[in-house]
């Protein structure tokens, strides 16, 4: 198992990025950098990021190079979107997650995160929320 946000666990999803068809063919037409912080975890702050353009995908520990948007939440918040107990929209519009960037840039890339949703569905089955 997986433990969510762990370093394992953020290298599952590299490679999982690293290997979808459908990411590198939407990182053809959206480009966008997406830095991930996560507080108050068991590992303390996590950071990672999605990186799409020019017909490449990454996922990775760290922050995106550029960033074009950045996200910031606690665990609870993470792990209750991660299981379907919250969704994004709820917890932008609560403020339980803070964005910061080119939000017009986020919304753009929408097919992109639909696409990454596969992943990380992929990956769920081998991740433990604690």
């Amino acid at each position: 198992m997986l433990r969510y946000l762990s370093l394992a666990w953020i290298e599952a999803l590299t490679d999982a990025v690293a290997a979808s068809p459908q990411l590198a063919d939407l990182a053809r037409s959206h480009a966008i950098g997406i830095t991930q912080e996560i507080t108050d975890g068991p590992e303390g702050t996590v950071v990672y990021h999605l990186q799409a353009g020019d017909g490449r995908a990454t996922f990775g520990a760290g922050p995106a190079d550029p960033q074009d948007v950045g996200m910031i939440e606690d665990w609870a918040t993470a792990v209750a979107v991660a299981t379907g107990t919250l969704t994004a929209q709820e917890a932008f519009v609560t403020g339980r997650i803070r964005l910061t960037g080119d939000q017009s840039k986020l919304i753009e890339a929408q097919p992109v995160f639909a696409a990454l949703s596969s992943v990380f569905a992929e990956i769920a089955p081998r991740t433990e929320y604690r």
